[in-house]
């Protein structure tokens, strides 16, 4: 936790459970992300954070955007992005919002699969279009598994048909995993993409991008590759299998932009135990229904700062408030937190910046969602 959110906690008090983000400190991962990739084109997530005052700070930063949803399109435009600028990067989407999405202006659309390529054909004619092809997520703590992307044999045919269709066949996509911790990963991947990317030269489509997705992680309880590691990866095997004929390069990050800038503070509403069974229960007022969703499977392991620090510890599981069995953080994960906590000290979640408001629940068992504090 950074100075800044710091001050603020501590200055303010605010009522939990609630999200305190640092965009100095968005803007910061941002030009790390543009100085290590310096011929990528970046594609904020806007799914990490939909947020104004980041996408107002990113549009000031000459960001581009990838959007998931035509409310993500409406979003960016009102902070200020340029509709060429934005990419409408889902690959399940709405006729109305093809067709909004076009009349606003986006130009460059993902598919995966003939319907998708067709629907755009009607509906978003002229559009530059990628097609995203499945890669192994290994070393993802998020993995994205087989809900998007199509075999490469399948994606040839597809970009073949595209400018029958009268579509532009851009490039390619692919997606190794959020919270991806193996820089391994983009290297197997880009050679698969290569691959096609160069047989679907040769077949005479005038390819032009490779859409390296996001990914790339941020520090929870253990230690991840620093971006420069990642960067040295994609820009290594960018060149051995395109060697100095690079195609345009886009990278869409998001979790590595904004999760290390927001703390959420939380405060301890019970802590319990079972019988004679040495882990204490410590019940949160915010839990996996009010934006830790990525706690799901245990995925997700964030780390906690109280004010008990540095004193006796032992083991615990963490849940959330609700009255639903799944609203449980933490029960394998081997947690241990100060012995002195108890209801209504304040614990802080670090590095939460990413994936929370925008999974928050509205009002189940009548929570009010997080609030948001951006400073």
């Amino acid at each position: 936790m950074n100075m800044k959110i710091a001050r603020f906690l501590a200055d303010h008090q605010p009522a939990t459970p609630c999200l305190v983000l640092d965009v100095d400190r968005v803007e910061s991962n941002f030009r790390r992300i543009r100085d290590a990739l310096p011929l990528a084109q970046i594609y904020y997530a806007v799914k990490a954070n939909p947020a104004p005052q980041i996408l107002d700070r990113l549009v000031k930063l000459d960001s581009r955007f990838d959007a998931a949803g035509i409310e993500e399109i409406d979003a960016c435009i009102a902070a200020g992005a340029a509709p060429g600028a934005i990419s409408f990067g889902n690959t399940i989407k709405k006729v109305s919002a093809i067709r909004r999405a076009h009349a606003a202006g986006v130009g460059m659309f993902a598919f995966d699969s003939d319907e998708e390529l067709e629907k755009l054909a009607v509906h978003a004619p002229g559009a530059r279009v990628y097609c995203r092809i499945l890669v192994e997520n290994e070393g993802a703590d998020w993995p994205l598994s087989r809900k998007f992307g199509t075999t490469v044999a399948h994606a040839r045919a597809l970009m073949l048909r595209a400018e029958g269709l009268g579509l532009d066949p851009f490039g390619l996509s692919f997606h190794v995993g959020s919270q991806q911790t193996s820089t391994g990963s983009y290297e197997a991947a880009i050679a698969k993409v290569a691959m096609l990317f160069t047989d679907l030269r040769d077949a005479g489509v005038n390819l032009r991008m490779v859409n390296l997705g996001g990914g790339f992680p941020v520090r929870y309880r253990d230690e991840v590759p620093g971006i420069d590691a990642f960067a040295d990866a994609i820009m290594g095997a960018m060149v051995e299998h395109f060697g100095n004929a690079l195609p345009d390069m886009l990278i869409e990050p998001g979790r590595s932009v904004v999760g290390d800038a927001g703390v959420v503070s939380a405060e301890v509403v019970l802590v319990s135990r079972k019988g004679d069974d040495p882990v204490r229960w410590v019940y949160l007022d915010i839990g996996r229904f009010g934006g830790l969703a990525e706690t799901e499977g245990e995925s997700i392991k964030y780390q906690f700062s109280t004010a008990h620090d540095g004193g006796p510890v032992g083991p615990v599981a963490i849940a959330g408030p609700t009255c639903d069995g799944a609203d449980i953080m933490y029960e394998k994960s081997n947690y241990r937190l100060p012995l002195a906590l108890t209801h209504g000290d304040r614990v802080e979640l670090l590095a939460t910046g990413a994936y929370v408001t925008t999974y928050a629940s509205q009002r189940f068992n009548g929570f009010a969602p997080l609030a948001e504090h951006y400073i």
